[in-house]
């Protein structure tokens, strides 16, 4: 079981998977401004594998292609995970809160056209300048 949370702890989570999933990087604008950093640390996890337990609040941001529900803390906001239409049953999970991040192993990055210059992209780890094709992304997170 991997466990993680929210800033001040009022927000719990736990992932039934035995090993910490892998991980990649969104170096997109959005993700940016989302998190105030030079990209966004997320794993894909499968909807039902993820429980959470405390405040939790619901934002839905509806696109011309998809609608994104967002899910914070409702005491400090710290954005958690999302799931959107173009990919039922999966969660999109902020890698940062998991209780052991400093384990994780990036293994892609994506929208590296918008990546901050001073952040170096490892060579031979597969990165795309833009979304990548999902079966893409998929593979190298299970690679």
């Amino acid at each position: 079981m991997i466990k993680g949370g929210c800033r001040c702890g009022a927000c719990r989570y736990e992932i039934a998977i035995d090993e910490l999933p892998r991980v990649y990087a969104c170096h997109c604008h959005v993700c940016q401004r989302w998190t105030g950093g030079a990209f966004s640390l997320q794993a894909l996890v499968a909807e039902d594998r993820l429980t959470v337990a405390g405040p939790v609040v619901v934002q839905e941001i509806t696109t011309e292609d998809r609608t994104s529900v967002q899910r914070f803390c409702g005491t400090c906001h710290a954005r958690i995970y999302n799931t959107n239409t173009r990919r039922p049953g999966v969660s999109v999970v902020r890698a940062g809160t998991l209780d052991r991040s400093e384990d994780l192993d990036c293994v892609a990055h994506i929208f590296t056209a918008y990546h901050q210059r001073w952040v170096a992209i490892p060579a031979g780890v597969p990165s795309w300048p833009e979304a990548p094709p999902p079966e893409d992304l998929v593979r190298a997170l299970t690679a």
